[in-house]
């Protein structure tokens, strides 16, 4: 029977590649994206809002979080914002607390999309950088589940959505930082699905989202050897948030952004460690971030100047 069950899935998610399955509505759903104020958190909101969700955006900089919320506002959406730093944990429950208060009922979507890097090799890196990397893309997500996920339980029914990265698939140099965080984002991540799952917890959906980089200026000067960026090129934001979003209106468990990045997934798996080095030398990602780490250093040098 298990066996069957596995040929199962496998023909049903082949089935899927080829003839999407029907959507599911989300209209009404109250849905909150971490990280709201810029990047990817925005089209978030403005793609959620689309479908008919209602919106709670939370970011550290209020600011670039409010003109969020005018964005969807003015799409005749509604949007609900509030100041909150994702690391600290007493600031994620009171503020979750204040949510439920404040809109008189529970999260039914909660997006963990804010992300950082600190941009220097690890001997350069200061330790506070480090850690805060891991506090934003890691512990933060520890914090917002324990605060909407008991309600999404006690009713089931809602959705987690965790945005990491296909490097926290596989990994590359330079970003022991941003590759250890992403590689614990996808760990909590399955773990916390295994649980719903064996729990029985079948209203209670997950999505974890891969990306590639996403040109937002994340990872400005990220390069790989040309002939191969023609067809591993950095994404469209607003191509990024849509494929997820496809993912997310359909229950998809895990979402890799583009589906070409699948392939080194595999191969970490199933190739000998010396493989994977001659691709990736091939590929240029053993060295890819090194631009971008240099392009980070003149960030800051230029900086430096401006101020003296």
């Amino acid at each position: 029977m298990m066996l069957l069950d596995v040929i199962y899935f496998i023909l049903r998610n082949s089935v899927r590649v080829v003839l999407r399955p029907r959507t599911k509505p989300i209209d009404g759903e109250l849905v909150l994206i971490t990280g709201a104020g810029g990047g990817l958190g925005r089209l978030f909101a403005q793609e959620f809002v689309k479908h008919g969700a209602e919106v709670v955006l939370w970011d550290v900089n209020s600011s670039s979080n409010e003109q969020t919320a005018k964005l969807v506002q003015e799409m005749g959406g509604k949007a609900y914002t509030y100041t909150v730093d994702v690391t600290n944990r007493e600031d994620v429950y009171q503020n979750a607390d204040l949510v439920r208060k404040d809109l008189g009922r529970d999260v039914t979507i909660l997006v963990n999309n804010a992300g950082v890097v600190a941009g220097k090799r690890m001997l350069d890196c200061p330790d506070e950088l480090m850690e805060r990397t891991m506090k934003v893309n890691c512990h933060a997500l520890f914090w917002t589940v324990k605060a909407f996920l008991p309600q999404m339980k006690a009713k089931n029914h809602g959705h987690v959505v965790t945005i990491a990265s296909v490097l926290g698939l596989f990994s590359t140099a330079c970003v022991e930082d941003y590759c250890a965080s992403k590689f614990a984002a996808v760990g909590f991540h399955e773990s916390m699905a295994h649980e719903l799952l064996a729990e029985e917890y079948d209203g209670v959906k997950t999505t974890l989202v891969c990306p590639y980089i996403v040109d937002t200026g994340m990872f400005e000067g990220c390069k790989i050897r040309d002939e191969v960026e023609l067809l591993l090129h950095p994404l469209e934001p607003q191509y990024c948030v849509e494929q997820a979003m496809n993912a997310i209106l359909i229950d998809q468990p895990l979402v890799c952004i583009p589906r070409l990045t699948y392939l080194p997934f595999l191969s970490r798996a199933l190739l000998p460690w010396e493989s994977n080095v001659v691709t990736y030398r091939f590929m240029g990602s053993d060295k890819c971030m090194y631009p971008f780490i240099d392009s980070k250093k003149k960030q800051l040098s230029d900086s430096a100047i401006m101020v003296s």
